[in-house]
């Protein structure tokens, strides 16, 4: 058996429970990349997108025929929509290395992008709830259409280097956790609890950034050379 064929079908026995270590694996390069946010790195982006790929197979149960036979719509196409807006994220914090000694600088976004988040986050669940209810996704529906929107605002966020993007994903986990554990994706559910804190973290570190990065512009004036006059 190859390492490909084990990693699909690997399972881990605890108890009555069966863990796919897809799952386990794929939740160890979303906390990877999620550590590469927070330094800032442009490697966080495809470490996140290889998690991306093997927590999409998780998620459609019934498809891939693995012992967990819920589908969750959701968490599914929201690793597809990681992938496609980590290759954006990618290229932009890949661009700015190139003309800075950092990947991104994070800033607030103005007032009436936190509005269009907050609107797109609640308008963007309500329209989406019909439709995974539609395809079979997991009750509660909308509980899985929130996941998946607020994952799509936050890995924006974070590709345009917005602080908020630290609390979308905080308001992600609140729902994440329980319709984990009640769907029997344990593993990811242990993974959300840690990242709900770590995201906290993370959210303190990058107004730390922003707060340095302020002072030292206000005080650069100062530290400037004057030439006396000739």
């Amino acid at each position: 058996m190859n390492p490909i064929e084990w990693l699909f079908d690997a399972q881990l026995v605890i108890g009555d429970q069966v863990i796919l270590w897809r799952e386990i694996v794929g939740n160890a390069f979303g906390i990877a990349s999620a550590f590469g946010g927070l330094r800032r790195r442009v490697w966080a982006w495809p470490v996140g997108i290889v998690g991306n790929v093997l927590l999409f197979t998780v998620f459609l149960g019934a498809v891939f025929d693995t012992p967990n036979p819920v589908n969750l719509l959701g968490q599914a196409g929201r690793q597809l929509m990681f992938i496609a807006v980590s290759i954006f994220g990618w290229i932009r914090w890949s661009q700015h290395r190139q003309v800075s000694s950092i990947a991104v600088e994070p800033r607030w976004a103005s007032g009436r992008t936190r509005l269009l988040l907050g609107a797109g986050l609640v308008g963007g669940t309500l329209a989406l709830t019909p439709l995974f209810r539609a395809l079979g996704s997991f009750e509660p529906v909308w509980a899985d259409a929130w996941i998946f929107m607020g994952s799509l605002l936050a890995t924006w966020g974070m590709a345009k280097g917005w602080t908020e993007f630290w609390l979308i994903w905080v308001a992600v986990d609140i729902v994440g956790v329980p319709l984990l554990v009640s769907a029997g994706y344990y593993a990811s559910a242990l993974l959300y609890l840690f990242y709900g804190a770590f995201t906290i973290l993370g959210f303190l570190t990058w107004m730390r950034v922003q707060r340095r990065a302020a002072l030292t512009s206000a005080r650069a004036p100062d530290r400037a050379p004057t030439t006396p006059p000739s």
